[in-house]
C-alpha cells in the first residue's frame, strides 16, 4: 500500500530551537514525540541560507541554480520569469499524476498567478500565503496588500495564521478518501516574523504593515510561537485517521536556518549566511511502517533529498527529462548508521558567499576570504585551517568551482534583500 506524505516545513527556524535538538523540551513536546518514534537529523542541511531559493529546491529535487527565479535572495518581485515554471516537474506534481490527492496548507513563495501558483505546479488544493511574509493577524504583506488565499481567490478569515494553516491541515487529512492516498504540505510562517503570538492582536494593529518588526519581538515570543506551531503539528497528527497513521510518511525541516532570535548555538551566523547557522536545520522523519523508533543520523542531508525519497516511496519515476540532484534517503531511513561520500555546494550573490561540504571538512568563501574548516570538531568555524591544508583548500574550491561551471550564471539583476543593518542592531565584534 503506497503511504501518505505530510511534509511540514517551519520558517527561519534555528537549528537547536527544538527540545529534541538541545533547547527547552516544553518548546516542542509533539515534535520531540515525532523524533523518538522516528529519526533525528543532526547534520542536515538547507539547499539555501534564503527561503524562496531553498523552496525551488524542496519542490524540484534538484539544485535550485538550475532555476532563475532562485537567483533572486529571496523572490521579493514579481515579473514574467520570477517564478516556478509550470511545465517542471515537482515532488506534488508526480504525486498527483500518480494517483494522489495533494494539497499545500501554508506559504507558497514561488511566484504568483496567472503565470505561477501552487494550483499550476501540482497542488490540487490551496490555503495559505502566496508572497514570503505575512502579519499572523491581519494577512498583510510587507507592501500592505491583503496575502491569504484559498486556491486563487482572496480567504478574507479571521484568525491567527499559525492556527488557520493547522485547521486547514487537520481537516485535510481526517477526510474520508477511502484508499486513495495524499501528499500534504504544512508550510507554516511560523517563526517568521512579525514576532506575534496568539495574544499579540493588539501589537499586530500598532505595526501595520511594518511586519519586518524591527522595533519588536523577544527570545521568550519567539519561542511562544514555535509552541503554538508544534501545538498545530500535534493537532495535525491525532487527525490522522488511525487505519492511516501506520503508513503515513511524515518530515519536519525548517527552509533555511533561524533568524534574530534563533537558538543556533554553536553555530555562528544565520539566515542569509553560508555559516553553519545559516544552513544547518533540525530535521525530523517517521514512518512507524519503515522507519525504526529512536533512530539518529549525523549524516549530511539536503532539503532537495527529501522529492527522491518519497517518490521512491511511492514507487513514482521522476521526469527523466528533468533529473533530480538530491538522492534517495532510503538507505538512512532504514538504518541511521548508513553513510556514503557526498559533496555538498551553495552559492550565495550576497557576500559573493560559496560553500563545499565533503565529510568533516567545509570550504567556505565569503567577501573574497576563504576559509577551511572542520566543522565536526569545530562546529562554530573559529578555527581557519586553510594554511594548514592548502592542498586540501585549492582541491575543494577547484571542484566547487566545476560545479560552479553546471548551473546558470547568476544574473546581474538578481536582487539581494536585507532587512536591517547596524543602524538598527549592533554587530557584535566577534
Amino acid at each position: 500500500m503506497r503511504p501518505n506524505f505530510i511534509y511540514i516545513v517551519a520558517d527561519d527556524l534555528g537549528a537547536h530551537d527544538l527540545g529534541c535538538f538541545g533547547a527547552d523540551p516544553e518548546v516542542s513536546p509533539r515534535l520531540d514525540q515525532l523524533a523518538r518514534a522516528g529519526l533525528r537529523f543532526s547534520r542536515a542541511y538547507s539547499n539555501s541560507p534564503v527561503c524562496s531559493p531553498a523552496r525551488f529546491a524542496m519542490i524540484t529535487g534538484r539544485w535550485q541554480y538550475r532555476l532563475r527565479g532562485a537567483a533572486e535572495e529571496p523572490l521579493a518581485r514579481r515579473s514574467n520569469v520570477l517564478g516556478l515554471p509550470p511545465e517542471h516537474p515537482t515532488l506534488p506534481s508526480l504525486l498527483h499524476a500518480a494517483g494522489y490527492d495533494t494539497a499545500l496548507a501554508g506559504k507558497w513563495h514561488l511566484g504568483h498567478p496567472p503565470l505561477f501558483g501552487p494550483l499550476r505546479s501540482g497542488y490540487a488544493e490551496f490555503f495559505g500565503p502566496l508572497g514570503g511574509a505575512v502579519d499572523y493577524f491581519s494577512h498583510l504583506g510587507p507592501s500592505g496588500t491583503h496575502d491569504l488565499w484559498d486556491g486563487e481567490r482572496e480567504a478574507h478569515i479571521q484568525g491567527y495564521l499559525t492556527d488557520l494553516i493547522t485547521e486547514r491541515a487537520a481537516a485535510y487529512v481526517a477526510r474520508e478518501r477511502g484508499d486513495r492516498p495524499f501528499f500534504l504540505s504544512v508550510h507554516y510562517t511560523s517563526p517568521h516574523w512579525p514576532w506575534e503570538t496568539r495574544d499579540d492582536e493588539a501589537e499586530s494593529a500598532r505595526i501595520g504593515s511594518d511586519i519586518a518588526h524591527l522595533d519588536g519581538g523577544s527570545v521568550e515570543i519567539y519561542r511562544r510561537m514555535v509552541q503554538h506551531m508544534d501545538e498545530g503539528i500535534g493537532r495535525i497528527v491525532d487527525a490522522i485517521p488511525p487505519a492511516r497513521r501506520h503508513n503515513t510518511f511524515i518530515v519536519f525541516v525548517s527552509d533555511n536556518g533561524g533568524e534574530r532570535f534563533s537558538n543556533n548555538w554553536p553555530f555562528i551566523g544565520g539566515k542569509m549566511d553560508l555559516l553553519e547557522g545559516g544552513i544547518r536545520v533540525p530535521q525530523i522523519a517517521c514512518w512507524p511502517e519503515r522507519i525504526p523508533a529512536g533512530g539518529h543520523s549525523s549524516w549530511p542531508t539536503l532539503t532537495m533529498d527529501w522529492m527522491p525519497t518519497m517518490l521512491a516511496a511511492a514507487g513514482v519515476e521522476p521526469d527523466p527529462a528533468y533529473p533530480l540532484d538530491g538522492i534517495d534517503l532510503a538507505p538512512v531511513l532504514a538504518d541511521p548508521a548508513w553513510t556514503t561520500e557526498r559533496t555538498l555546494y551553495w552559492r550565495m550573490k550576497h557576500r559573493q558567499q560559496a560553500a563545499c561540504v565533503e565529510g568533516p571538512w567545509k570550504y567556505l568563501r565569503v567577501d573574497g576570504h576563504e576559509y577551511l574548516f572542520d566543522i565536526v570538531t569545530d562546529g562554530r568555524e573559529r578555527a581557519n585551517l586553510a594554511h594548514r591544508h592548502p592542498e586540501r583548500l585549492a582541491a575543494m574550491a577547484g571542484r566547487w568551482q566545476a560545479w560552479e561551471k553546471t548551473m546558470l550564471a547568476i544574473p546581474a539583476d538578481a536582487q539581494v534583500h536585507l532587512l536591517w543593518d547596524e543602524s538598527h542592531m549592533p554587530r557584535p565584534t566577534h
